[in-house]
């Protein structure tokens, strides 16, 4: 599946039309004054933001977008019809800036919500608004205002309630696919995702939450080492992170030392992700055995960080009753703050 989350367009809005010269011409008025109309005003771009869309794939095969130019005007008056804008349509989430000074022109996060980008130019005056009494039949009408043109960076930055992360290979893919109708691909090697996947949790009580799968992080992606750059960005605007865990990783040194180097570039990125409230997922509680880390202590480090923590496994789909509890707590019911029980994980892990 192509995704593409940046594109550069050049924008240009459209030009203003000519104004008319022209004068009366008419049986038994030899003398008839200017009637030149006015040109037509050029088409204006727009930017709005569909949920129809996911990526911005569709700006590599084109680049550049123009509104259509305004019509001149013509003799008796008549002005020239105004030219068509053009509405470019991109993600929800997109981000859009002016390349040369950087500037945030739109942030477009709402299904329809629309920003106009450059205005069209305006038509120019015919020769009837040039006669005077000293002259009466003027030759002169204006040109067109020229359009303006731009160049635009478009930025997609994920929309979602809910931002699954941790190392390559924890499960958040399997854990996307067990929590929601999303199907992403799913394999066992590093950096198995490629892309940040989509999906929509429906709770018991019929509300629903988006969940963004951010591709698994290495250290350095803070730096823009593998893919980090292109997919930090993405946990910016998420309320939560899920953070998960693989119970079977082997630490070399403490006991939390996967969840320590996530967090280092969370932080490395953006200060303000590292402040993102986070629940702690120690997946994979269906393969522990005496190779793995003790998950008690493992719970106890991060009870000592503060964090909520509950044991998950994302293959078999258990403990997921209790997460979807809590987060739908969290998310709509902020008076009830009552942590489901550990006795909640459906098998148990003696």
């Amino acid at each position: 599946m192509d995704f593409l989350d940046e594109a550069r367009i050049t924008v240009k809005s459209g030009d203003g039309g000519k104004g008319c010269v022209s004068f009366r011409r008419e049986k038994f008025i030899p003398r008839g004054g200017p009637d030149g109309g006015d040109g037509g005003d050029g088409g204006d771009v727009f930017i709005r933001a569909t949920s129809r869309l996911n990526s911005l794939i569709d700006f590599r095969y084109r680049r550049r977008f123009k509104a259509q130019n305004g019509q001149p005007g013509r003799g008796k008056n008549q002005t020239g019809k105004d030219g068509l804008n053009v509405t470019i349509e991109v993600p929800l989430g997109t981000l859009v800036y002016d390349q040369e000074t950087e500037e945030v022109l739109a942030d477009l996060i709402h299904e329809g919500q629309e920003a106009l980008i450059l205005q069209g130019g305006k038509g120019g005056k015919g020769n009837q608004h040039f006669a005077t009494p000293t002259n009466r039949a003027p030759r002169k009408a204006q040109p067109g205002i020229p359009g303006k043109e731009g160049k635009l960076l478009l930025s997609l930055k994920y929309l979602a309630d809910i931002g699954l992360i941790g190392l390559p290979n924890a499960g958040k893919s399997t854990l996307l696919s067990r929590l929601t109708e999303a199907r992403p691909r799913i394999a066992d090697y590093p950096f198995t995702t490629l892309i940040p996947n989509l999906g929509v949790m429906t709770l018991q009580d019929g509300k629903t939450l988006t969940l963004a799968d951010i591709p698994g992080l290495i250290e350095g992606a803070s730096a823009g080492r593998g893919l980090g750059h292109e997919f930090l960005k993405h946990v910016e605007r998420t309320k939560l992170l899920l953070h998960i865990l693989d119970i079977t990783y082997v630490p070399s040194q403490h006991i939390l030392e996967d969840f320590h180097a996530v967090t280092k570039e969370l932080e490395n990125y953006n200060p303000a992700l590292a402040q993102k409230e986070q629940i702690v997922l120690v997946n994979k509680m269906d393969l522990y055995s005496s190779k793995c880390r003790d998950w008690e202590e493992v719970t106890r480090s991060l009870q000592g960080l503060g964090l909520e923590s509950y044991l998950i496994s994302a293959l078999k789909g258990e403990g997921l009753g209790a997460l979807k509890s809590a987060l739908s707590r969290k998310f709509f019911d902020e008076r009830e703050n009552r942590r489901p029980s550990r006795n909640e994980f459906k098998e148990g892990i003696a």
